[in-house]
């Protein structure tokens, strides 16, 4: 049986790690003093080369020689998640009273130490804060929140980072020429991306693909999207400019073509959120989807959230609409009244316009079932304000229209839609307007401002999303 490749290809020395340059220098240079410490903790996401380098610093402390094979009766690596309780420290603690058997100091290697449990951690404790002058330990961890600060301030904490994606490629660019293997830049930038920062997961990855792959073919990204599970690439960039486009049956259709190939929409949505985040530069509109897509791996039905998401955004911006009063012609409010007769004038000022507006518009009086019937908004307010402040203070904020028999209330906004026809207040309002204009009215609650008479305020108003016209009586 072959040896794995990350196992193959694993650092030998410092030198030889790539993209941990910031904890490899400080190492180099605390060793080349010889100010050796006697305890580290290196933290950082898996497969960023902590438990590597706590080998090679075990065995460069000791100059010692290292290779994938190496063995030492002083370097002793022990899993925190196997041998996590009390008993095992304990074990621990008297074995380091003895003396190495042949190397300077005797190296403790303690991989995931944050799965020891609350016991261990108080017995490993008394040992971190006066350990014997030929002993080391190096703690290693994926989780550093879960450790005490009691050990985290007793140690000289260094932080891995995640690799990029060229320091990725980079390195497996080096086992490509070791291994005399052909593949394709595209399949390595691939690999890279779906590593998760992780050099050992690329490397891991590699080794499959050459596995799965024929003696001598060229590993492509078409073969990776396969061994993956993923999308074609193509195919994701096309869903994204369907997405520009706005075309929703395109991204209908193609989000079926997913699904019939089995492609899980967990991983279409992280190829749509990586392919986004390429190109944010180019398509920062699209960033509105990614909170969305990042919730598609929690839902209990993903295909539907994922379909949710990309077939709400594609829906197409919907038409902008002149305002109306009501779906009906709208009707003078004194019909029968004819309006008088003006003097022809080559120009009316806007003052002049707004003057007669407000004359023709004036409501002294409503008209309800063919009769005119007297509608005193001050009085409204009156009794509003002897029923219920609230339902005063809202009817001061409205305007109210008759129309056809019923009246039209521009409420302005939900809220005091919802308000004025809860059961309360509209039988309150109800009640009001009976007591002073003698009769009872059918009436509409809308949640908009009164549109203005004039049709280019009108206009005006519907390409700024709304408004309300204001009276300049006062001005």
């Amino acid at each position: 049986m072959g040896l794995a490749l990350y196992r193959k290809y694993r650092p030998r020395s410092l030198g030889e790690v790539t993209g941990q340059e910031h904890v490899t220098k400080l190492l180099s240079h605390s060793l080349a003093l010889d100010r050796v410490a006697h305890a580290y903790l290196f933290t950082g996401p898996r497969g960023t080369g902590k438990t590597s380098i706590a080998r090679i610093m075990a065995h460069e402390i000791n100059g010692l020689p290292y290779s994938s094979e190496s063995a030492h009766l002083d370097i002793i690596e022990i899993d925190a998640a196997s041998n996590n309780g009390v008993d095992d420290i304990r074990d621990l603690r008297e074995k380091v009273q003895f003396a190495p058997s042949c190397a300077k100091k005797k190296v403790y290697i303690i991989d995931e130490v944050h799965m020891l449990s609350k016991p261990a951690f108080n017995a490993l404790l008394k040992t971190l804060e006066e350990p014997p002058e030929h002993v080391v330990f190096i703690l290693a961890t994926t989780d550093v929140d879960k450790l005490p600060q009691t050990i985290v301030s007793r140690t000289q904490r260094y932080t891995f980072h995640r690799a990029s994606v060229g320091n990725i490629i980079t390195n497996l660019k080096r086992i490509v020429k070791e291994e005399s293997l052909s593949i394709t830049d595209g399949a390595l930038t691939l690999i890279a991306q779906h590593s998760d920062g992780g050099y050992r997961d690329s490397v891991s990855l590699l080794d499959q693909l050459i596995s799965t792959s024929s003696d001598g073919e060229e590993i492509t990204e078409g073969l990776i999207e396969a061994s993956l599970g993923l999308a074609p690439t193509d195919a994701i960039n096309q869903l994204i400019t369907s997405l520009q486009k706005k075309d929703f049956d395109a991204v209908v259709a193609q989000l079926k073509e997913f699904e019939s190939t089995g492609i899980q929409p967990k991983i279409i949505a992280s190829q749509v959120i990586e392919t986004i985040h390429q190109h944010v530069s180019d398509s920062p509109e699209l960033l509105q989807l990614i909170d969305q897509l990042m919730l598609v791996g929690q839902s209990t039905i993903p295909s539907a959230k994922l379909l949710a998401c990309l077939g709400l955004y594609a829906q197409p911006a919907p038409r902008t609409v002149m305002p109306q009063l009501v779906s009906k012609p709208t009707r003078s409010i004194e019909k029968d009244v004819a309006p008088p007769k003006k003097a022809p004038k080559a120009v009316e000022t806007g003052l002049e316009k707004l003057e007669s507006e407000a004359i023709e518009e004036k409501p002294s009086m409503r008209r309800a079932s063919g009769k005119e019937v007297a509608f005193d908004m001050k009085e409204v307010l009156v009794l509003a304000k002897e029923a219920s402040i609230a339902l005063s203070s809202m009817l001061a904020k409205c305007d109210i229209v008759q129309d056809d028999g019923m009246l039209i209330i521009y409420a302005k906004n939900e809220f005091y839609k919802k308000k004025l026809e809860s059961a309360r207040y509209r039988q309150q309002f109800n009640d009001i307007v009976q007591k002073t204009t003698g009769r009872a009215w059918e009436s509409e609650v809308l949640p908009t401002a009164k549109p203005s008479s004039d049709s280019n305020v009108a206009a005006v108003a519907a390409m700024m999303g709304g408004g309300e016209e204001v009276s300049t009586d006062s001005l």
